[in-house]
This record gives C-alpha cells, structure tokens and sequence, in this order.
C-alpha cells in the first residue's frame, strides 16, 4: 500500500512540473511582449494587422503598411449606410483634431478609409459630400464580398481598428468621443 501511494505521489509530481513547464513557458510577460517571432497576423487587439493593398480614388494601389510609423485607423464604411454617414463628421473632427499632433513614438495620425460601396460614382459623391479630405480611400467595389472586409471579418459597418506606429491593432470600433478618447491617449503636444 505504502509502494502504491509513494508511486502515485512521484507521478502527480512528475506531471505538476511538466504541467508548470509547459504553462509558463507559454505565458508572454510585459517585459518580453510583444516578440515578433511569436506575433499573430489577425483582427484582436495585440494582434499585427494585416495587410490592405487596394486602388484607391485614382485607380493607384495604396497600402495599409507604407503608413508604419504612424497611427492609423482602419475606418470600413459605405456611402449608403446611414449610421456611418453619421459617423464621418466625427471622423473628419478626429482627422482635423490629430492629423497634425504630436504623438509619442509617432509619425502622426492617418485615416485608410475602407469602402464596402459597390458604385463607383455613389462612393466619389459621398467622400466629396462628407468632406473626407485624408488622400487614403480605397474600394474593390464588391460590397459585402468585399475582399477587405474579409481580411478584417467585418460583418457590420461602421467598424474601426485603431492601429499603432507598429501596425498592432490596440482599438477596435471606437465611435463619437470614443475615438478622440483614445488618440488622446498616446498624444503629447495638440
């Protein structure tokens, strides 16, 4: 009886080291994260955004990664979606407010606008009638199909991915005062 209980004790021991192992070395700390060989391409906050490459107003390719250094937000939207068209002044006010602050470790602040339009014309007139002065918009045309939106797995819009000088998403859907809240957050000079 005494062998038995002894072997029982020596493997639940056995198996709690191995357990404690493995647990810790899966846990990132602050000090070591984020490690880029471990990063995660994906749409979560801590998550490295990926990569958009579409045409934009003037039919050029414009890409999400030539604006590292700077924060930016990934902002998906069409011109016939009432509640984003309500949102844009918004979004403008942001753009008028941080396009030109101060931020730390920062370039400055972006807007890649994301269209899920499917008309060409209808998209032009809304960016034209919102006032959406930023020079990055970009649109496949195909809707909820929208290549874009299913790199992003946007399933409703308006959506947002604030994305940081890194390109790691640190805000997602940020609406009203919401956004200025954030970007708030990482500036230091208006």
């Amino acid at each position: 009886m005494k062998k038995t209980g002894f072997l029982l004790m020596l493997v639940a021991c056995v198996f709690a080291g191995l357990s404690f192992t493995y647990v810790t070395s899966e846990f990132e700390t602050s000090d070591n994260w984020p490690r880029k060989s471990k990063r995660v391409v994906g749409t979560n906050i801590g998550d490295e955004a990926p990569e958009l490459a579409f045409a934009g107003l003037d039919g050029k390719t414009l890409k999400l990664s030539s604006l590292r250094g700077k924060y930016v937000l990934v902002d998906f939207w069409a011109s016939w979606c009432g509640p984003c068209r309500r949102e844009n002044p918004n979004v403008v006010s942001a753009y008028d407010k941080y396009s030109n602050a101060k931020f730390k470790k920062s370039k400055g602040f972006e807007i890649f606008s994301v269209s899920l339009d499917k008309n060409k014309e209808g998209w032009k007139n809304a960016i034209q009638r919102d006032n959406l002065k930023w020079k990055y918009h970009v649109c496949d045309f195909g809707g909820w199909q929208s290549k874009a939106a299913k790199i992003y797995n946007v399933r409703s819009i308006p959506a947002s991915f604030l994305i940081d000088p890194n390109g790691i998403i640190v805000a997602k859907n940020l609406r009203g005062q919401a956004l200025h809240l954030e970007l708030d957050k990482y500036v230091t000079k208006l």
